[in-house]
């Protein structure tokens, strides 16, 4: 086994060890990189943002009696949740998600 010097991980060439990692799988600065768009990692982020404080602010209006901004509410967080499927299902298609 040998160790790469530019910073890329270590190559295995035979036997056991570590598994051989292609220069696409780590930034210039040898950090891991995800295999998700940008666009889906952003959609994802914020809607499980927008989720928590829908439910805690639609928690809080239903203890304090307010059914008007707790229904708006409760369609936000149908929103966020068919947001963040549709995000899971595009990274699906392309081979990279859960």
């Amino acid at each position: 086994m040998t160790s790469d010097l530019s910073g890329m991980g270590s190559v295995h060439r035979e036997g056991g060890g570590k598994a051989q990692e292609t220069p696409e799988q780590r930034s210039e600065t040898g950090k891991p990189m995800a295999a998700a768009t940008p666009r889906d990692v952003i959609h994802i982020r914020l809607a499980s943002f927008v989720l928590f404080v829908a439910i805690a602010l639609g928690v809080l209006s239903l203890i304090a009696g307010a059914t008007v901004p707790a229904v708006i509410l409760g369609v936000v967080v149908v929103a966020a949740v068919v947001d963040v499927t549709m995000a899971l299902r595009r990274q699906r298609r392309l081979g990279t998600g859960p």
